[in-house]
């Protein structure tokens, strides 16, 4: 495949609820893990073994497949200092990268202020799915968010000539307010930002076509988006989209429910990478995350909220294979009954950062933490 030699894009998806990292990348090789879930694990003939400790779990066969190509890096152990096990405390803390006070300012947008330092292209930045995750967020950094690329713009549905004069009359109401104040500001700059975004994101699925179908479910639909997105090169580095709320979190029925999500999860990725495929496209990568992992012992028919999980970095340069160490199952190396994280985020986010946009992580994590060689 040709190296289309572009900027690096970052690529984020969310698994919200606290995906159960055990039942994800299985220590099939710990005796302690049969132990622990009697009810939940996974037989050991089942398991797509990554080497002779762990492997994931059978439904993810497209990502074995990706890893097998060397182009899944799996981080064991990933998390955080201090985890309460609140989801909106924890998702918080992974968008800030702020885990001992409140922040306003996520991450990425801090990255997109330094990709973009001009903010010579508002489509730096985009979220598929409705309403802005925090990680985006950082006043004076515009991050368009979509639901649905074919629809979106400003006044789709409006005659030409009667949208003209409407944004017309859109431009002169916010232009005069800048300078009036932060909230004026803030909603003037919003405003003109969408204005001068919607037109350019609505020709790009004219410039796309693929023989990959994608899945029937939201984040499979934006994944396209974001191919969509790629191919139709208007600038966009950082694209974010959210699995839907808290699906991840299986207190119950977790046999069937994490199998069918991680069906749906392995299959998306990998169709979203033969898209890019397809149109020779090798400057993506990708990150999978939750907030935390779940406790070490089944509760019957799922897990309990925990603290050290797995994160997993996709792409054609990066380099597969597994990072950190997998946590301790031994009960006295358990926190409280949770794998003891042994991998700070902020070490992920930093290599990233440095060795895939070519940024300095320290001012956008907030100090300084080890990172992992993964490109």
């Amino acid at each position: 495949m040709t190296s289309t030699k572009k900027d690096p894009v970052l690529v984020v998806v969310q698994l919200s609820g606290g995906n159960d990292a055990i039942n994800t990348v299985v220590p099939y090789g710990d005796h302690y893990y049969y132990d622990y879930r009697p009810n939940l694990q996974i037989p050991e003939d089942q398991v797509l073994a990554i080497n002779n400790h762990v492997g994931f779990h059978p439904a993810m066969r497209p990502l074995k497949d990706l890893y097998d190509e060397g182009k899944v890096a799996v981080i064991q152990g990933v998390g955080f200092p201090n985890c309460n096990r609140s989801h909106f405390r924890s998702m918080d803390v992974w968008h800030t990268c702020e885990p001992d006070k409140l922040a306003t300012e996520g991450w990425l947008g801090r990255t997109i202020r330094d990709l973009d330092p001009n903010k010579e292209n508002v489509l730096t930045g985009i979220n598929y799915g409705r309403g802005l995750p925090h990680a985006l967020t950082l006043l004076g950094v515009p991050v368009a968010s979509v639901g649905n690329l074919e629809a979106y713009g400003l006044l789709p549905d409006v005659e030409e000539e009667d949208r003209v004069v409407a944004l017309d009359t859109f431009s002169r109401i916010y232009s005069p307010t800048m300078g009036a104040g932060f909230t004026y500001d803030y909603l003037s700059q919003t405003g003109m930002d969408a204005f001068k975004g919607a037109d350019v994101l609505k020709t790009v699925p004219e410039k796309y076509t693929s023989s990959v179908e994608y899945g029937n479910n939201p984040v499979a639909r934006y994944l396209r988006m974001m191919a969509q997105t790629i191919v139709g090169d208007v600038g966009a580095r950082i694209l974010y989209t959210t699995a839907p709320y808290n699906s991840f979190d299986l207190h119950g029925s977790a046999p069937v429910l994490q199998a069918k999500l991680w069906t749906d999860v392995s299959n998306y990725v990998r169709d979203f990478f033969d898209d890019l495929h397809e149109h020779n496209i090798d400057n993506v990568t990708m990150l999978l995350f939750t907030e935390f992992g779940r406790r070490a012992k089944d509760n019957g028919n799922g897990t309990d909220h925990g603290t050290g999980g797995v994160a997993l970095v996709v792409g054609d340069k990066v380099k597969g294979g597994p990072y950190s160490e997998y946590p301790s199952l031994a009960p006295e190396k358990l926190l409280d009954g949770d794998l003891h994280f042994n991998y700070d985020f902020r070490g992920l986010y930093a290599t990233l950062l440095e060795q895939w946009l070519g940024l300095d992580s320290k001012p956008i994590v907030n100090g300084s933490f080890e990172q992992v060689n993964m490109f």
